[in-house]
């Protein structure tokens, strides 16, 4: 079974990425640096005080169609792959297989038994001893 720490990352998925770097920016005094993932798409990194603190995802059409915009929550595993393989073993599902995020580490969507939705994160190990 999947053993996971305490809550890791924190992940904006939205429509109007433009719209949420500016109020993060204000409101909280992010900064944030683009970076691109693997299967294409807009990725922003936060930062704080040059430390990460979370990200913006742009959600695109066909794929998140449905989705409305939300936070998502990663907790950190330290075997993602295998985290995955429990997760399927308990009767859960693998929505969005794990993927690396260039400074951050490899991240995951499942959903548990009963449906609910959450993320799993390896983080990088140098970010992993720092959080």
């Amino acid at each position: 079974m999947m053993l996971a720490q305490p809550a890791w990352w924190h992940e904006l998925n939205t429509w109007e990425p433009e719209i949420a770097l500016a109020f993060y920016g204000r409101t909280l005094g992010w900064k944030f640096d683009e970076t691109a993932l693997p299967e294409g798409g807009n990725y922003w990194i936060a930062r704080k005080d040059n430390k990460p603190v979370g990200a913006i995802f742009e959600l695109t059409s066909p794929q998140f169609s449905d989705i409305p915009s939300h936070w998502m929550t990663y907790l950190s595993v330290s075997d993602i792959e295998k985290a995955e393989q429990d997760t399927l073993r308990e009767g859960g599902e693998v929505m969005r297989s794990s993927a690396i995020v260039p400074g951050v580490g490899k991240l995951a969507v499942v959903a548990d038994s009963a449906g609910a939705l959450i993320g799993l994160i390896e983080p990088e190990r140098t970010l992993a001893t720092t959080n």
